[in-house]
Parts: C-alpha cells; structure tokens; sequence
C-alpha cells in the first residue's frame, strides 16, 4: 500500500494548541456546539458504554456537556486525550496525552470513542479512523465531528484574491477539509458499519474580520500545511485580504459572516448482531430530509 502524502506538521500543530491551551475558553464556542451534538446523540441510545474516549478534548466541553445529560449514567470510565498535554492540565480526570494518528489504545478495549473538530488535522483521515475501528469492541460506537469542505469559505476567497493582486501568485492558506458529502464513505471505507453522516452548517458574525482571525488563534486552529510559505504573510496581503473580507461579504449592519461546516459522523464497529444494510438506491426518502437538516447560525461574536 502507498502511504499517504503528508499535509500537516503536527508537531507545529501541537506547539499552536500549546500556545492556544491558556486562552482557549475564549473561543471553544464551535467545540462546545459539537460535543452538545454528540451528547444529544448518545442520549437517543440505551445501552452502556463502560470505557468511552474522548479523542481530542482540548479544553473538555464534551465531559461538561455530559455531565449535565442523563446519558453520563451510561458511561462508567472516560478517557480524556489530545495530542497538547497543556490542553489536558489543570483539570480532574484520566487523561492521555495522545497522537490521534497513533492511538495508544489496544484492540477490542473501547466501547465508545468520540471526537470533536480534531481528526480534520490527521494526515490520513481513513487511517486514524481505522485505529479507531479496532480498538473499539465489537458494536462499539464511534461518534465524530470534523470541520467541512465549506468551512472558512470567505477567508479562502480573500486570502487567495489578496495574494494573487498583490504578490502576482497565491498560496495556499488556509486548510483543505474534507468534503461533506464523501464522510460516511470515509467511515465505510475504515471498516465501520451502519454510518451515517449529516451537516451542521454555522454562520458566527464578527464585527471586524481581523476578530476572527484572533479566534482562531484563540482555537489553535491557525495553518499547519507543510506545502505552506515559510515567510510569515505579507501586512500588505493581509490588510488587503481584511478589505476584501468587509468589500465581499459585509452584511446590512456591517458585520462579516464567517461559515463553519461541521460534519457529524456515526459509525459501529461491526457485529453479527447489527442489522444489514439497505440495497443501494432502495431507500424510499433522503437523509436530510429525514433529519429535516437546516442551516443555523450561531449569532455574533462581541469585538
């Protein structure tokens, strides 16, 4: 097999969540948002899971939104990891620091691995995803949420007009996600059955772009790409960038949007005991009208 191309310094990403650790309460408003997500989720199935995993957990929005839901009864151990060891300090808890690429977790010794905006940061999404496959039990449950293709969208656009106006050429700076609608495929393709995967598309308005930046350093969610300039960017390219940003997209009271495209993924590990799936092109009604999915925002942001 080829091993797949590396995109991401991780060990520059793990110095950005290191620096990021202190302040990161600032702006973990999307991690929240997904981990009450996967908590909503995990209150729809009845049934235990005494070991479960938070790969990922920063800051721990997802022990918080659990311990006020009634689906923390059904979880006896819980596993906090994250590849910055500073996220993990300070607080109560087992807790890991851990590659998500290189998961320290033997097989068949999960019951539940969940994860919140940090897989989007692996260099091989599918294989970090096959780690997780075996080291959960058989029917052991995987609930993930990545960031979308769509995400950041208005930044990509400036950013790369910016360049190409000023600098005569353009880099790529901002992150690739992975594409919405290929994310159950990337579960099946990992092994896992029965997945299952919906959108939830976020607009957070600010009122200056130069304050989204901020948040996500805030997030440690700056560029990691290895294929990235080695030169910091040009003030000129960023101030331009920032016009462009308010020229584009500044709504009626001034405020600029910002979308995040947050993929929710489900997926078992396989079982006998799992219902098989339907015949290709059998289903009688689409997922997302079935979910009655629709785009919502998650309000301004102050500054």
């Amino acid at each position: 097999m080829t091993a797949s191309p590396l995109l991401f310094d991780r060990t520059l990403h793990r110095q950005r969540l290191d620096r990021a650790a202190p302040d990161y309460a600032s702006a973990d408003f999307l991690k929240a948002r997904a981990a009450q997500d996967v908590v909503m989720r995990l209150e729809t199935i009845l049934r235990r899971f005494p070991v479960a995993v938070d790969l990922g957990s920063r800051n721990g929005s997802f022990s918080k939104a659990l311990a006020d839901s009634d689906a923390a009864a059904n979880i006896d151990v819980l596993f906090e990891t994250d590849l910055s060891a500073r996220m993990l300090a300070g607080r109560p808890g087992l807790r890991v620091a851990a590659d998500e690429e290189r998961l320290p977790f033997g097989d068949d010794t999960l019951d539940l691995v969940v994860s919140t905006l940090a897989l989007h940061w692996t260099n091989d999404l599918v294989g970090a995803l096959i780690q997780v496959r075996r080291a959960l039990r058989p029917d052991g449950l995987f609930i993930g949420a990545m960031f979308g293709g769509a995400t950041l969208t208005e930044l990509r656009q400036c950013l790369l007009a910016a360049e190409a106006e000023v600098s005569d050429g353009a880099a790529m700076r901002v992150s690739p996600f992975a594409d919405a609608s290929d994310a159950a495929a990337l579960l099946q393709r990992a092994g896992f059955a029965l997945p299952v995967a919906d959108v939830d598309r976020v607009k957070v308005r600010y009122a200056h772009p130069i304050k989204l930046l901020q948040d996500l350093r805030a997030m440690g969610e700056t560029s990691v790409l290895l294929d990235r300039s080695k030169k910091p960017l040009p003030r000129k390219v960023l101030f331009r960038a920032l016009e462009l940003y308010v020229e584009r997209f500044a709504e009626a009271d001034g405020r600029v949007p910002a979308t995040f495209e947050i993929v929710a993924v489900t997926g078992w590990a396989p079982h006998d005991s799992q219902q098989k799936p339907l015949r290709p092109g059998s289903a009688k009604m689409r997922l997302a009208d079935a979910l009655g999915t629709t785009e919502q925002s998650a309000g301004d942001k102050a500054g």
